[in-house]
């Protein structure tokens, strides 16, 4: 089905209509896979350029979540397992394409989102974390009470180890003993030092490219998080698909762990 067929656009506000009293995620998280099995689907003659789609898209996602009133986004751009593994040219390539993203797109100063960053700025190239840092200061403005956070250089157990470090420093600079910590440690007091403190933990998570698993995403705030996971490529996930996974999380009884 194409996306200018009638059949598309009338199903497509069939599902809108459905989500009218639904309740919605107001966070939601997406894990972009499949940009580079897409490229070579395609017959691209060279699959890196399915990142720079699956950028690109990204965009179009956004707009679809700020129709529905959903105000909080992460999207996993590129984990620490990334920048360890995959080769340096197609990492270089991903470089690029992330820095064109923020600073043509995302960081822009009419920005209708707010940007944060998840990870580590320190593993990027400096170029990298410079387009970052300036869309970051660009946006901080923005009123519209949307935010996006881009997880990048982002590992799920890295962060959770870097918030303890930085609570016991924190505690320790205010004199306590480690004993003292460890007897009044409490959930909240750790959430306050990860990358997304502040910030409301995801609803829903949806994973393209039909893979099944989280990859080291956000694992302490996906606690309670339900996940949706997608057989398209992330460049070929389409608005339907996103209102199906949408109209799936409002059929579900969350139960919190219960």
């Amino acid at each position: 089905m194409r996306l200018t067929d009638p059949l598309y656009a009338l199903y497509a506000r069939r599902l809108r209509r459905q989500l009218r009293a639904a309740p919605l995620p107001r966070h939601i998280g997406l894990i972009m896979d499949g940009n580079r099995r897409w490229a070579r689907k395609k017959g691209l003659p060279d699959t890196r350029l399915g990142h720079r789609y699956g950028a690109e898209h990204a965009e179009h996602v956004l707009t679809w979540c700020e129709s529905l009133g959903i105000d909080h986004v992460t999207v996993f751009l590129c984990s620490t397992e990334n920048l360890q593994n995959r080769r340096s040219d197609e990492i270089d390539f991903l470089m690029r394409v992330v820095e064109d993203l923020v600073t043509d797109r995302l960081g822009r100063p009419d920005s209708r989102w707010q940007l944060h960053i998840a990870g580590s700025l320190d593993l990027l190239p400096d170029t990298t974390a410079r387009a970052l840092k300036d869309a970051v200061e660009t946006t901080a403005a923005c009123a519209t009470g949307a935010h996006v956070t881009l997880a990048i250089g982002y590992g799920g157990r890295q962060e959770i180890v870097d918030a303890f470090r930085d609570l016991l420093y924190d505690n320790a600079c205010n004199g306590k003993t480690l004993a003292e910590v460890a007897d009044a440690l409490t959930v909240d007091d750790l959430a306050a030092h990860l990358y997304t403190a502040d910030q409301p933990d995801p609803d829903l998570v949806i994973r393209t490219s039909g893979e099944q698993r989280l990859s080291n995403f956000l694992l302490w705030q996906t606690a309670y998080s339900e996940l949706y996971f997608c057989e398209a490529y992330w460049p070929a996930f389409r608005e339907i698909d996103f209102l199906r996974a949408l109209r799936n999380f409002a059929n579900r009884h969350r139960r919190y762990g219960a």
